[in-house]
Protein backbone atom coordinates (compact mmCIF):
# COMPACT_ATOMS: atom_id res chain seq x y z
CA UNK A 1 0.00 0.00 0.00
CA UNK A 2 2.95 1.92 0.47
CA UNK A 3 3.02 3.15 -3.66
CA UNK A 4 -0.46 4.39 -3.41
CA UNK A 5 0.83 7.44 -1.69
CA UNK A 6 2.89 7.95 -5.37
CA UNK A 7 0.07 8.85 -7.17
CA UNK A 8 -1.29 12.22 -4.97
CA UNK A 9 2.39 12.92 -4.28
CA UNK A 10 3.51 12.85 -8.83
CA UNK A 11 -0.30 14.92 -9.06
CA UNK A 12 0.77 17.35 -6.63
CA UNK A 13 4.05 17.84 -7.93
CA UNK A 14 2.80 17.74 -11.50
CA UNK A 15 0.70 20.78 -10.50
CA UNK A 16 3.51 22.55 -9.08
CA UNK A 17 5.34 22.44 -11.86
CA UNK A 18 2.49 23.41 -14.07
CA UNK A 19 1.55 20.43 -15.36
CA UNK A 20 -2.19 19.15 -16.36
CA UNK A 21 -3.78 16.35 -15.37
CA UNK A 22 -5.08 16.14 -18.66
CA UNK A 23 -2.39 15.37 -20.13
CA UNK A 24 -1.49 11.80 -18.38
CA UNK A 25 -3.96 11.01 -20.95
CA UNK A 26 -0.99 11.50 -23.84
CA UNK A 27 1.45 8.92 -22.37
CA UNK A 28 1.29 6.15 -24.15
CA UNK A 29 2.23 2.63 -22.34
CA UNK A 30 2.63 -0.21 -24.68
CA UNK A 31 1.41 -4.33 -23.06
CA UNK A 32 -0.65 -2.29 -20.59
CA UNK A 33 -2.70 -5.50 -20.96
CA UNK A 34 0.18 -7.23 -19.30
CA UNK A 35 0.70 -4.83 -16.43
CA UNK A 36 -2.66 -4.36 -16.10
CA UNK A 37 -3.10 -8.57 -15.67
CA UNK A 38 -0.49 -9.13 -13.65
CA UNK A 39 -1.61 -6.57 -11.03
CA UNK A 40 -5.51 -7.73 -11.32
CA UNK A 41 -3.91 -11.97 -10.77
CA UNK A 42 -2.40 -10.35 -7.78
CA UNK A 43 -5.49 -8.31 -6.16
CA UNK A 44 -6.93 -11.80 -6.43
CA UNK A 45 -4.30 -14.30 -5.74
CA UNK A 46 -3.89 -11.92 -1.94
CA UNK A 47 -7.84 -11.67 -1.34
CA UNK A 48 -9.39 -13.58 1.16
CA UNK A 49 -10.87 -16.97 -0.65
CA UNK A 50 -8.49 -17.48 -3.34
CA UNK A 51 -5.26 -16.78 -0.78
CA UNK A 52 -7.17 -19.55 1.23
CA UNK A 53 -7.50 -21.85 -1.75
CA UNK A 54 -4.70 -21.60 -3.87
CA UNK A 55 -1.80 -23.29 -1.92
CA UNK A 56 1.68 -24.34 -3.19
CA UNK A 57 0.58 -22.94 -6.46
CA UNK A 58 0.66 -19.10 -4.71
CA UNK A 59 4.56 -18.59 -4.78
CA UNK A 60 4.66 -19.55 -8.42
CA UNK A 61 1.16 -17.32 -9.37
CA UNK A 62 2.97 -14.89 -7.07
CA UNK A 63 6.57 -14.59 -9.48
CA UNK A 64 4.83 -14.97 -12.46
CA UNK A 65 2.51 -12.01 -12.06
CA UNK A 66 4.73 -9.84 -10.77
CA UNK A 67 7.36 -10.86 -13.49
CA UNK A 68 4.46 -9.67 -16.12
CA UNK A 69 4.69 -6.64 -14.56
CA UNK A 70 8.08 -5.77 -14.75
CA UNK A 71 7.97 -6.63 -18.51
CA UNK A 72 5.45 -4.49 -19.51
CA UNK A 73 6.90 -1.83 -17.73
CA UNK A 74 10.59 -2.62 -19.54
CA UNK A 75 8.71 -2.56 -22.73
CA UNK A 76 8.12 0.78 -21.73
CA UNK A 77 11.43 2.06 -19.87
CA UNK A 78 11.56 5.33 -22.15
CA UNK A 79 9.07 6.50 -20.43
CA UNK A 80 10.58 9.00 -17.52
CA UNK A 81 10.57 7.42 -14.70
CA UNK A 82 9.63 4.06 -15.68
CA UNK A 83 13.84 3.03 -15.03
CA UNK A 84 13.25 3.86 -11.05
CA UNK A 85 9.94 1.85 -12.01
CA UNK A 86 11.61 -0.98 -13.28
CA UNK A 87 14.81 -1.04 -11.02
CA UNK A 88 12.33 -1.53 -7.82
CA UNK A 89 10.51 -4.12 -9.50
CA UNK A 90 13.66 -6.27 -10.56
CA UNK A 91 14.94 -5.72 -6.71
CA UNK A 92 11.78 -6.92 -5.48
CA UNK A 93 11.20 -10.08 -8.28
CA UNK A 94 15.03 -10.84 -7.13
CA UNK A 95 14.03 -10.74 -2.87
CA UNK A 96 10.49 -12.54 -3.92
CA UNK A 97 12.05 -15.47 -6.00
CA UNK A 98 14.98 -15.99 -3.89
CA UNK A 99 13.19 -16.37 -1.05
CA UNK A 100 10.47 -19.11 -2.24
CA UNK A 101 7.88 -17.51 -4.05
CA UNK A 102 7.09 -14.85 -1.02
CA UNK A 103 8.29 -11.35 0.10
CA UNK A 104 10.20 -11.30 3.28
CA UNK A 105 9.31 -8.85 6.36
CA UNK A 106 11.33 -8.20 9.02
CA UNK A 107 10.41 -9.48 12.42
CA UNK A 108 11.32 -6.16 13.64
CA UNK A 109 8.89 -4.10 10.90
CA UNK A 110 5.89 -6.12 11.24
CA UNK A 111 6.05 -6.01 15.55
CA UNK A 112 6.16 -2.01 14.49
CA UNK A 113 2.87 -2.71 12.33
CA UNK A 114 1.42 -4.96 14.68
CA UNK A 115 -0.81 -6.93 12.09
CA UNK A 116 -1.59 -10.38 12.28
CA UNK A 117 -0.77 -12.43 8.95
CA UNK A 118 -4.52 -13.83 8.19
CA UNK A 119 -5.11 -16.99 6.88
CA UNK A 120 -4.17 -18.53 3.37
CA UNK A 121 -1.40 -17.07 1.22
CA UNK A 122 0.25 -14.12 1.44
CA UNK A 123 2.88 -11.81 -0.40
CA UNK A 124 4.64 -10.92 2.56
CA UNK A 125 5.54 -13.46 5.47
CA UNK A 126 7.94 -12.59 8.95
CA UNK A 127 11.13 -14.41 8.09
CA UNK A 128 14.24 -14.07 10.50
CA UNK A 129 16.66 -14.68 8.08
CA UNK A 130 15.95 -14.14 4.67
CA UNK A 131 18.24 -14.55 1.39
CA UNK A 132 18.89 -10.50 0.28
CA UNK A 133 17.66 -9.20 3.38
CA UNK A 134 18.20 -5.66 2.53
CA UNK A 135 15.75 -6.16 -0.64
CA UNK A 136 13.41 -7.41 2.06
CA UNK A 137 10.32 -5.43 3.52
CA UNK A 138 12.42 -4.03 6.49
CA UNK A 139 10.93 -0.63 6.42
CA UNK A 140 7.12 0.31 8.31
CA UNK A 141 4.82 3.13 7.78
CA UNK A 142 3.43 4.16 11.14
CA UNK A 143 0.03 2.46 12.27
CA UNK A 144 -1.18 5.99 12.45
CA UNK A 145 -0.64 6.39 8.58
CA UNK A 146 -3.84 5.11 6.34
CA UNK A 147 -2.99 1.87 4.54
CA UNK A 148 -0.04 1.05 6.84
CA UNK A 149 2.48 -1.25 6.07
CA UNK A 150 5.64 -2.71 5.78
CA UNK A 151 7.92 -1.93 2.38
CA UNK A 152 11.03 -2.39 0.63
CA UNK A 153 13.62 -0.57 -1.09
CA UNK A 154 12.17 -1.30 -4.19
CA UNK A 155 8.51 -0.26 -2.86
CA UNK A 156 10.20 2.83 -2.51
CA UNK A 157 12.26 3.09 -6.00
CA UNK A 158 8.49 2.08 -7.97
CA UNK A 159 7.26 4.99 -5.59
CA UNK A 160 9.43 7.44 -6.95
CA UNK A 161 9.40 6.24 -10.62
CA UNK A 162 5.26 6.04 -10.08
CA UNK A 163 5.40 9.48 -8.68
CA UNK A 164 7.60 10.40 -11.92
CA UNK A 165 5.79 9.37 -14.38
CA UNK A 166 2.67 11.16 -13.27
CA UNK A 167 4.87 14.44 -12.74
CA UNK A 168 6.14 14.51 -16.20
CA UNK A 169 3.51 13.58 -18.05
CA UNK A 170 1.54 15.73 -16.90
CA UNK A 171 4.02 18.23 -17.85
CA UNK A 172 4.51 16.73 -21.59
CA UNK A 173 3.74 18.49 -24.96
CA UNK A 174 0.92 17.42 -26.91
CA UNK A 175 1.76 15.81 -30.05
CA UNK A 176 1.01 19.07 -31.88
CA UNK A 177 3.77 20.51 -30.01
CA UNK A 178 2.29 23.49 -28.05
CA UNK A 179 1.82 23.76 -24.27
CA UNK A 180 -2.10 23.74 -24.49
Amino acid sequence: MFILYAIPIGIVVGFLFGGRLERLGDVRFAWGWLAIGGLFAQVILFSGPVAEAVGELGPALYVASTAAVLIAVLRNWRIPGLVLVALGAALNLAAIAANGGVMPASPEAAAALQAEAGPGFSNSVVMADPALRPLTDIFVLPGWVPFANVFSVGDVLIGLGVAAVIATGMRRRSARGSRA
